[in-house]
């Protein structure tokens, strides 16, 4: 069983920045796919901020292309997501997300999230 720990939420005003950090208590490596979802205030269903996939390019949100970015730390075993330009409507629950195998030894971990509230 992989745990996933997030931090590095917080307040910061409109226009600030911050990271995220999510620390994996196993080999990151075995996880071809690892991602930040986020949670807002009110709603059900949580919104993708940005997967990061094997190989291939990040892939991002709408609504923070351009402002986020997302990466890995293989040797601390880190998922990481800095935040740039933030905007009140970026307010949410910040959660961390990784899967391993397929098909049937397929494998989705989650973190506890971390809260991050941008003033205005």
């Amino acid at each position: 069983q992989v745990q996933l720990v997030e931090s590095g939420g917080g307040l910061v005003q409109a226009g600030g920045s911050l990271r995220l950090s999510c620390a994996a208590s196993q080999n990151i490596g075995r996880m071809h796919t690892m991602g930040w979802y986020r949670q807002a205030p009110g709603k059900e269903q949580r919104e993708m901020v940005a997967l990061s996939h094997g190989g291939i390019s990040p892939i991002y949100g709408d609504s923070v292309k351009g402002r986020f970015t997302i990466s890995r730390d293989s040797g601390k075993n880190t998922l990481y997501l800095q935040m740039n330009d933030l905007k009140t409507e970026d307010t949410a629950v910040y959660l961390c997300s990784g899967q391993s195998g397929a098909g049937s030894n397929a494998h989705e971990y989650w973190g506890q999230g971390t809260q991050v509230t941008v003033s205005s």
